[in-house]
């Protein structure tokens, strides 16, 4: 009988008296694509960090290879052919292509002298096993997300993975790179290396997946194949809650718009760019990373300085130098990364929420009052469903939906007429993203007007009235949501302006790979 690779048998794990993991059992055999998923705080990381030794179990078993460990350590782990990539993927961006692959492999054998040699040739037996090529020499902070992700799979490889476990490993890739990924962890399983893939996007589960377990509150739900399962199925055993999502139903509340953008450029970023959005609308923006979405969200908000064109707020011209204009204006802006440009981690709920209207908290003498900030706190918890017992306590501690809710409340809290929303639900689970979506829905029915920025082109289609796509800094197409599909906007994403200005398929970063 096949012996598994990883072998976890009625496994408990508490902390501080809750529990977390309750009898988990789980096998993963050579060859398999395993996808692991639960919503925030369900016990997937736990389950990776108890096979990876980083923690021990409470009671149960653990077993690599057929070899009974008492105390797994994370050194026994990397010994049996368990290599774990996260999202940072731990690499030395200031070390080359081939030292971040090899040199840990020459480390670990004791190696007094380091063969430069031997590197580069161990480095790029690596990168042809996946079917790859990098500049062998060039600093991996010099990379693109993609090849970082490859330098950590090659270093994976290279120290004999029998089992690579990727957590969350598309959140900042394009369309095109995640289609190579799922190429290399084909590739992975055919030559016998099991892969443990865990992901929030569940339509990618279903396309790389040949098996899934699904976790929810500590507990092993259902454990099967891919084929067993439909979308609003897996949603169901996630969540224990039938969700669906109803579309945007836009309602025209004034034939005047609010935001009128008028081919407005930024050197090296975007350009001419013009669109126009109303009140109650909820525009969406999409586009590869490195298409200029991003920048263009920032200069809506004052954070990047526009070198020409003209923005109008009803219908008068308005400057935007800094983030103070764009508040002036009534703008606000959720940033695609909550962690470092969304939230103060070590403060409180409540000094979270009020950040942006702190001016406002004043009582006698100028002095914060906090009664004050507290009732506000409290009224965007509510409102958002934030789920916090109290305004005292650190960002830091929530799960990522619930991180994410309190950015937009903090923002909203301004009391804004025009909100930016750069991916909005990147890295939460799906009853969060479900609620971010309802949520953005009513703010926009009650009249206010949202762009919506996103590479997840479900979300586009269920929550927006209209799309744009950009490519190379470029506004390329648009269209009413109604008229558009998920194979359309596909298509539309990855083609790319040439200099003569006439679209052609292909993507820039494929040719790294070809």
């Amino acid at each position: 009988m096949k012996t598994p690779i990883i072998e976890l048998r009625n496994i408990y794990k508490s902390f501080s008296g809750n529990k977390v993991l309750d009898n988990i059992d789980l096998k993963v055999y050579g060859g398999e694509i395993l996808c692991l998923v639960g919503e925030n705080g369900s016990g997937k990381s736990t389950i990776i960090k108890i096979i990876s030794g980083v923690y021990e179990a409470d009671e149960g078993k653990v077993i690599l290879n057929g070899n009974l460990y008492k105390r797994l350590i994370p050194t026994d782990s990397i010994k049996e052919g368990i290599q774990v990539i996260y999202q940072d993927f731990s690499v030395f961006p200031n070390l080359t292509v081939a030292e971040n692959i090899s040199l840990g492999t020459q480390i670990v054998e004791g190696k007094k002298f380091v063969s430069w040699s031997r590197m580069r040739m161990e480095a790029e037996k690596a990168l042809k096993k996946i079917g790859v090529e990098l500049d062998l020499d060039e600093d991996v902070g010099n990379l693109s997300v993609a090849e970082k992700q490859i330098v950590a799979i090659s270093r994976a490889i290279l120290q004999e993975a029998k089992l690579i476990i990727m957590d969350e490993p598309t959140t900042a890739l394009t369309q095109r790179e995640i289609h190579k990924l799922y190429d290399i962890i084909n590739g992975l399983s055919e030559r016998g290396i099991a892969v443990i893939f865990v992901s929030h996007k569940l339509d990618e589960v279903f396309q790389v997946c040949q098996r899934i377990t699904v976790v929810r509150n500590g507990v092993k739900v259902v454990d099967e194949h891919v084929d067993s399962f439909r979308k609003d199925k897996l949603i169901y055993y996630m969540t224990g809650q039938d969700i669906a999502e109803e579309p945007f139903k836009y309602r025209e509340i004034s034939e005047d718009s609010i935001l009128s953008v008028s081919k407005i450029t930024a050197k090296g970023a975007f350009e001419n760019i013009s669109f126009e959005l109303k009140p109650g609308e909820i525009l969406g923006i999409t586009g590869q990373l490195g298409s200029g979405r991003t920048e263009l969200a920032k200069a809506l908000f004052g954070i990047i300085p526009i070198d020409s064109g003209e923005i109008k707020i009803k219908n008068k011209p308005i400057e935007l130098k800094n983030i103070r204009d764009a508040l002036g204006n009534k703008i606000a802006y959720l940033p695609e990364d909550r962690l470092t440009e969304g939230l103060f981690l070590t403060r409180s709920v409540s000094d979270n929420i009020n950040a942006v209207i702190v001016d406002k908290m004043t009582g006698r003498f100028g002095l914060i009052d906090k009664t004050k900030m507290n009732k506000e706190a409290k009224k965007w918890i509510s409102e958002l469903k934030v789920n916090a017992p109290s305004v005292d306590i650190a960002a830091s501690t929530f799960s990522g939906g619930n991180q994410q809710r309190l950015v937009l409340g903090k923002w909203l809290a301004s009391q804004p007429e025009i909100l930016v929303l750069n991916c909005p639900t990147v890295g939460v689970d799906v009853k969060s993203k479900s609620e971010i979506h309802r949520i953005v829905k009513e703010l926009a029915t009650s009249g206010l007007a949202v762009i919506m920025i996103s590479d997840d082109i479900g979300e586009l289609l269920s929550s927006t009235n209209r799309i744009l796509v950009m490519n190379n800094g470029k506004m390329t197409y648009q269209t009413e949501t109604q008229l558009a599909s998920k194979e359309l906007l596909s298509e539309k994403i990855t083609d790319i302006i040439d200099e003569a200005g006439e679209t052609e398929k292909g993507d820039e970063t494929s040719a790294k790979y070809s």
